[in-house]
């Protein structure tokens, strides 16, 4: 009897749903509790409900995703539920909403709930999802994406830098003390 496939397909699938998970994980607060796996597809369109009255504010018409493929903000429709005067997509960062799911052991079933935390008032504050938005916002991320590796690699010099001197110590006082018991070695045998 060869027990070792359910195992192994059992490793491989729990691998691949972190991988996944990973990607799109709702990262800062997103989820109030981790579902493992999540549906980009189901999400959109979810209904979006206000904490502050329980009622529906909009529908999910985008995920953006950052560089690192994680969830960085939802892209909320309004549509003709608020009075937004005419303002009808808004930009909401991780965050300020929450995920709930139900039905969740069923792809046929699974709906997706996202809890928004700001009142209609704060909604309106928010960015609104506009070309302007979106160009500012990408270079703004890519920017902060390649001074994140600059740091990154100013930091990997600096370790390898301290490293190669703290190498370079060690090895003078290791040759210090050799010297030391050789000068100590041929007194003795004198």
């Amino acid at each position: 009897m060869n027990h070792g496939k359910p195992l192994c397909h059992t490793i491989q699938n729990a691998i691949l749903s972190a991988l996944l998970a990973g990607g799109l994980a709702f990262s800062g607060g997103v989820m109030a509790a981790s579902q493992g796996l999540y549906s980009s597809n189901e999400l959109l369109d979810a209904g979006v409900y206000s904490t502050s009255d329980n009622e529906q504010i909009g529908e999910v018409e985008d995920i953006l995703l950052d560089n690192d493929m994680t969830v960085r903000a939802l892209v909320i429709d309004t549509g003709n539920l608020l009075d937004l005067k005419g303002n009808q997509q808004f930009v909401i960062e991780v965050g300020k909403f929450t995920v709930e799911t139900r039905n969740g052991n069923s792809l046929e079933e699974i709906e997706y709930r996202v809890n928004v935390d700001l009142n209609e008032e704060q909604l309106a504050q928010q960015p609104e999802y506009t070309n302007d938005w979106w160009k500012g916002a990408r270079e703004s991320a890519q920017q902060a994406w390649e001074e994140t590796k600059k740091g990154a690699a100013s930091a990997w010099e600096t370790t390898q830098e301290g490293a190669s001197r703290a190498l370079n110590s060690i090895g003078k006082a290791l040759e210090n003390v050799g010297e030391q018991t050789q000068e100590a070695a041929e007194r003795t045998s004198e």
